[in-house]
Order: C-alpha cells, then structure tokens, then sequence
C-alpha cells in the first residue's frame, strides 16, 4: 500500500515531538516555543501550551500525563493540566544536561530519554558525553537519573519495546566519518543495557531523526534529504533491520506518531508542517490504549 501524505497544519517554523492525546495530535513549534493541537475531526489547528522552554519531543505516559523535551531549558519536563511544566530533571551528577532531545515511557513508568547537542553552540555544556539516560519513578514522586549508553555522540529518537527487552537509538551524527545509525541495545532486567546492534547505516546520507512502533513490534522511523541519497520517507523496519517498506514525502520529515480512532494515521512533523497518511498498519502507543 502507497502511503500518500496530506498537509493538514503549517506552515509554522520548525515542528517536532507529535503525540496523539486520543482525540487529536499534540506537536511542538519549536522556534515558537509553542505546543500546538491538531483535531482531525474539526480540521482546526491551535496554540495549546506556550513558554514551553523550546520542547522537541513530546510523550504521554500510562496515565495520560504529558512529559516534553524541553531543550532550551536544558530539561526533562512534566506539563500539568493548566499548561505550566515543573522541571522533572535537569542534572546528571551535577552538571546541566546537554539538550533533551527525544523520550519513551516503558511499562514499569521509566522515562527514557537522549540528551545531544546538535547545533554550533558548545561553549556551555557542562557534561563532556551525549547520552541516553533513564529515569526511575520513586515512591515520594522523585526520579532518580542513571546514564544508560557510553557510546553514542548524537543520540535523536529512541523507542523502548513493550516487552522492555530492547532499546532502540538513532545515532545520528552529522559530519566526515561520523555515525549515522539505527542501533538496537539488549536491555537487562535492572535497567542497564549490553552491546548495540547496528540494524541499518544511513552514512553519508541523513540517518532517523525521531520514530515510533507498530503493534507487530516495526520500527517506523522519519529519516532522509532532499541533498544526497535516496531523498526523504518514511522507513518501515522489522527488529532485525530489514527494511520492509519505503515511504517518499515531499518534506524533511522529524518525527512521528500513530493517531485516529483505529491508530492506523500516521502523523509526521516535516518541513515545519504536520502530515498525515493511512496506512495498512496499527501503531503501538503506550497511551491511550
């Protein structure tokens, strides 16, 4: 099945993080430091959320609860119902994280997230890695933060399976000999993780910037350019890597999720806009469910 990608809101400035709320589609405007909802029913496009303290990836937890990447602040951030955030992690060891990039919720309610730092802009960083990391929930409502890969430099998108088994990282590196890949890390039972798999090398071209899950476990991710290679599209990939299915769009896609009443849309953030496209898949979402 063709996917073909219909422009529903945008042009706004740089769009990323969509999530899918059960009724419509949450995305961030990044420049704007905005979140805005898209309602397919009404085919309106508003400002939800403003000072969003520069959030790319957005994410849902089990409980419906919004969570952002707010990079600008250099933060993990929990959004309450009146649109404020509260900051739910910002150091690691005591040093300012990099940039929050992008996050995945599991089913145990760990917030796993990758923290880059993409951008000419290096003189502030405090911490001399960019890394994934994980946050645990606490009984009283804290996190505790522990440092997940030692190998990555520009960790984008991640995805964590339903059955906590594997962490999936887009390595995406910018620059001569730099790595741009689809790694799969074994992730044992406390947390911590084993050597990665490389699943696909994207190198010289532009690797995946953000992805999601289809309910058969696939990896659907947004990935490509129009300046080199096989331009940009949707990659559909089994756990193994193999690529299954291969979608153009006209636009430089950054994320992705599943939406609709059936999670059969698939929602892309691309070229400062929001696409969508039917697919003849189901997507998997931690929330709703």
């Amino acid at each position: 099945m063709s996917w073909e990608f219909e422009l529903v809101a945008g042009p706004f400035r740089f769009t990323e993080g969509p999530a899918w709320d059960g009724e419509a589609v949450l995305f961030t405007d990044i420049p704007n430091n905005r979140i805005m909802r898209y309602d397919p029913r009404t085919g309106k496009c508003e400002e939800y959320i403003t000072n969003t303290g520069g959030t790319n990836g957005l994410m849902f937890d089990a409980n419906g609860v919004l969570y952002g990447c707010a990079g600008g602040d250099r933060a993990i951030v929990r959004f309450r119902s009146d649109g404020t955030k509260e900051i739910v992690a910002d150091r690691f060891e005591g040093k300012r994280l990099n940039s929050p990039n992008d996050l995945a919720f599991d089913l145990k309610g760990r917030l796993w997230f990758s923290d880059p730092r993409y951008g000419e802009k290096r003189d502030d960083m405090e911490l001399d890695h960019e890394s994934v990391y994980r946050l645990d929930p606490q009984p009283d409502g804290s996190w505790t933060i522990h440092r997940v890969t030692y190998d990555t430099t520009r960790p984008n998108g991640l995805l964590i399976t339903p059955e906590m088994d594997r962490l999936y990282v887009a390595q995406s590196e910018y620059g001569e000999n730099k790595k741009r890949e689809l790694r799969a890390y074994e992730v044992f039972e406390d947390g911590s993780v084993g050597a990665y798999e490389v699943l696909h090398n994207f190198y010289p071209h532009r690797g995946i910037d953000g992805m999601c899950l289809d309910e058969e476990g696939n990896i659907v991710a947004t990935a490509g350019w129009k300046q080199s290679g096989p331009g940009p599209m949707i990659y559909v990939f089994a756990p193994n890597g193999r690529v299954l299915e291969t979608h153009p769009i006209d636009a430089h896609p950054t994320n992705c999720t599943w939406g609709d009443d059936d999670l059969k849309t698939l929602y892309v953030t691309a070229s400062g806009c929001l696409f969508r496209a039917r697919t003849d898949r189901r997507g998997y979402l931690i929330y709703p469910r």
